[in-house]
């Protein structure tokens, strides 16, 4: 199987995307909206942290020749976004130590705005337009909440640039609270949007770093290539 996505990339890099630097550019969302206290902020953080050097994310980064394009940024109200590592081409395991390190260290931008989904996403497509070229790109955004300030994320996707762009998600699911029972359909119908886009699920913040190991490894080796776009509403 990893043969054949290094013989995929490379052919695709040698065709009309030859200009390509990297398989994959990969623009990872935190949700440090008013919601998410201090506590569960740090084990956020440190379950990114964690996540981006876990051994099986390790390999699927550098599963092909061809790497990955990284940037990592902080969400919250609608003027309240943070980038935390800007673009990196990730070649290197020292490289991705050195991502996983400043998400570490990095101290938090805010903690009292709300939760304005759709300013997140329309930043993260701004974000996506100055990446190094790259043969896919991803929005991968993570939240406790639904949207709750600004505009709701099918205005992002109608008014800003998402051609070609996967938005897949992670909800940090408290189904105890009454608010957050809403949550896993509002993503799945509201925020997931592009070909083989998908949803993965934290029963709380503890389970935080499990969740986000899975769905990088499933990010960076399901590269879905040549599927038709669905445009959300």
């Amino acid at each position: 199987m990893i043969r054949g996505l290094i013989a995929l990339t490379l052919a695709l890099a040698a065709g009309p995307a030859g200009a390509a630097q990297c398989r994959l550019a990969l623009a990872l969302a935190m949700d440090v909206s008013s919601s998410v206290d201090a506590a569960e902020h740090d084990l956020q953080r440190g379950g990114m942290a964690a996540a981006l050097i876990a051994p099986e994310v390790e390999r699927a980064f550098f599963a092909s020749p061809m790497p990955v394009a990284l940037a990592v940024y902080e969400w919250s109200g609608r003027f309240n976004q943070e980038v935390l590592v800007d673009w990196q081409l990730i070649r290197s395991p020292a490289d991705l130590y050195a991502a996983s390190a400043v998400v570490a260290r990095a101290p938090r931008s805010q903690t009292e705005s709300p939760t304005a989904l759709g300013h997140a996403l329309a930043y993260g497509s701004q974000l996506l337009r100055r990446a190094p070229p790259c043969l896919a790109r991803t929005i991968d955004v993570a939240g406790d909440g639904e949207n709750n300030d600004g505009y709701a994320p099918h205005l992002a996707y109608a008014h800003f640039p998402f051609e070609g762009v996967v938005v897949n998600g992670l909800v940090i699911n408290g189904a105890d609270f009454e608010a957050e029972t809403g949550l896993i359909p509002f993503y799945r119908s509201e925020v997931l949007r592009g070909p083989g886009a998908f949803l993965e699920i934290a029963q709380g913040f503890e389970d935080y770093e499990r969740a986000m190991r899975r769905k990088l490894e499933r990010e960076l080796s399901n590269m879905v290539i040549g599927a038709v776009d669905r445009d959300r509403k």
